[in-house]
């Protein structure tokens, strides 16, 4: 069965993959973006060149997600335009590369702004129109870096530690009113994507040069990935939009919350089994355990525009 899905940075690397793997699956895509208009024009027009010529269902949105109101307005033109709304991809986000001590207090809360604040803004979004409906999926494309905190990334692993953990309790909740989630965590990669070259360098220049004995590690960070490959793996990241695909292809009730593409062979499954273990526990002896399953709660009473979502 086509869902109509809501992508957030489909303009490039693993946001652009999915939106086509999805669209080539026969869903209802509209892959969002920033200045669809500007910088982003030649990237919009190349996905609305391929909906043309396949004959797909493949649609552009203009969504920044630092912005509550171009959030609120992509949510907005999405429903006008299909009707309904049955999965957000939450993918859009920015990489740092350096030594923590030389991100300013305000590099951090720009990365935290993209990364986890952004989710928040997009989920206040769209939330609305799926507990009206008591249905929808929530599908975050997280990170393997949660677990395995590499070096030279502090930020970023900051940021998807906090959108990790926003997103299970969010999860809680909102499955209680039918909303299903999914976890994605994709593994690094070392091409396919625009991360590493677009990655932004710490603001304060003095202590980045106090960290000079480190320089070589971050250079050779790039190949001491790619060491990490089995040989002949295919560490392409059109493997997490495959996942996609797959995901929403399932019958609803039966998505696994976690789910992980890593050709790094990090062990994060096992890691994951653990926590999973011990979270449920610890909310079961809490008394919350029906949490732990999507469904149950009442039918919320009369929400004006609640497919819109608030004004």
């Amino acid at each position: 069965m086509s869902s109509v899905v809501l992508i957030t940075g489909a303009a490039t690397g693993i946001g652009n993959l999915t939106a086509r793997a999805l669209a080539a699956a026969g869903h209802t895509v509209h892959a969002s973006m920033r200045d669809v208009g500007g910088r982003n024009a030649e990237r919009a027009e190349a996905l609305l060149d391929l909906a043309r010529r396949e004959g797909q269902d493949l649609r552009v949105v203009e969504l920044d997600v630092q912005s509550d109101a171009s959030a609120q307005a992509a949510v907005a033109t999405v429903l006008e335009q299909s009707g309904r709304l049955d999965a957000v991809v939450h993918n859009a986000g920015h990489l740092y590369v350096g030594y923590v001590e030389a991100f300013t207090p305000e590099d951090i809360q720009r990365l935290l702004d993209i990364n986890t604040l952004g989710i928040q803004r997009v989920n206040r979004a769209v939330l609305p129109h799926m507990r009206s409906r008591r249905s929808g999926t929530l599908l975050y494309i997280g990170s393997t870096t949660s677990v395995v905190v590499p070096p030279f990334l502090g930020p970023y692993v900051a940021s998807k530690a906090a959108a990790d953990a926003l997103a299970q309790v969010t999860a809680y909740e909102v499955g209680q009113f039918g909303i299903e989630t999914t976890i994605v965590m994709p593994g690094p990669f070392t091409q396919g994507t625009e991360h590493f070259p677009n990655a932004d360098r710490a603001g304060d220049a003095e202590r980045t040069r106090a960290y000079a004995a480190l320089d070589a590690m971050v250079a050779r960070n790039e190949e001491a990935t790619e060491g990490l490959f089995p040989p002949g793996a295919d560490a392409h990241p059109r493997a997490v939009a495959d996942e996609v695909v797959r995901l929403l292809a399932l019958p609803a009730g039966t998505r696994p919350f976690r789910t992980v593409v890593d050709f790094s062979e990090a062990g994060v499954e096992q890691v994951n089994e653990v926590l999973r273990r011990a979270q449920e526990r610890f909310v079961t002896r809490l008394g919350f355990g029906e949490l732990l399953h999507v469904g149950g709660a009442p039918a919320p009473g009369p929400q004006p525009d609640a497919d819109r979502g608030p004004s």
